[in-house]
């Protein structure tokens, strides 16, 4: 029944939260329009990002208006995130939180250009904001890490299993969006679900960061097989330029002459190594 421990990432990322959102409750109390530049600023609009406000899609998740979507926002942030961060990291925690929330905007941006050349007058439109689609991602993440694990939903005393828990959540948003006539809204936070099981599946499973691991290595060794073949075709060019041939085979490694008076100690690689 305790509190989860407020450290890290998850410390970080509510701090930063709090911080901007008493900027933008005195800016809206005391200098509405500066308050209200910020937050059009900050706020994800799929017109803005056509027009080159990318920044959008990394400050969207930290602005806030209402006061009960701040704080419910942040409650999933911090009853779940400190569980996922113990888990991956504090640096692939906050790849987690950004890498979520730039995947549900650019991917509702999407949904807009789409809303937008079908003449769909609600679809996808409007600005959205908070951290909704980064909770949800991390609410992803939690249950795929712990399938069988129950949940207590504070301050019910009830234990419900985090499966019913994703499942509950993604009809409840899908209930909004539907009676919101598609907004962006509520779109943005059902995609950090399918964000956050993206990035799971790419990111945050051992055998898939095996692969990746693999497949960069695999990559660097070919690109300095590359260097090497290429090195000795130059080399072969200048000795030939000098009067002198060598020759090297596929693999970029020198093919010494057949030379019983050989140097190097009589080295089967002459005097190039």
């Amino acid at each position: 029944m305790g509190f989860p421990p407020l450290r890290g990432a998850v410390r970080q990322i509510i701090l930063a939260s709090v911080a901007i959102y008493v900027v933008i409750l005195l800016l809206l109390s005391f200098k509405p329009d500066a308050g209200k530049a910020l937050v059009l600023l900050g706020s994800l609009s799929p017109e803005a990002i056509a027009h080159g406000w990318l920044w959008q899609l990394v400050t969207y998740p930290f602005v806030y208006v209402d006061p009960l979507d701040f704080v419910l926002s942040l409650l999933g942030i911090y009853f779940l995130g400190w569980a996922v961060e113990e888990r991956i990291g504090k640096s692939r925690f906050y790849a987690l939180f950004f890498g979520c929330s730039i995947l549900a905007g650019a991917a509702g941006f999407a949904l807009a250009v789409v809303g937008s050349g079908l003449n769909l007058a609600t679809f996808a439109r409007g600005t959205a904001f908070g951290c909704g689609a980064a909770a949800n991602a991390i609410l992803m993440v939690f249950y795929l890490f712990n399938r069988g694990a129950p949940l207590m939903l504070f301050p019910i005393p009830i234990q419900i299993p985090a499966k019913w828990i994703v499942i509950f959540t993604a009809a409840i948003e899908t209930a909004y969006l539907l009676l919101s006539h598609f907004a962006l809204f509520y779109f943005i936070l059902l995609l950090g679900l399918g964000a956050g099981y993206f990035w799971y599946a790419l990111f945050l499973t051992r055998k898939t960061s095996v692969s990746i691991s693999e497949r960069f290595y695999g990559l660097r060794n070919s690109y300095y097989r590359w260097k090497r073949r290429r090195a000795a075709r130059k080399f072969e060019v200048y000795m030939r330029d000098h009067n002198r041939t060598v020759t090297f085979d596929e693999h970029g490694n020198y093919i010494p002459p057949e030379d019983a008076d050989k140097k190097n100690g009589g080295s089967k690689s002459g005097w190039v190594n």
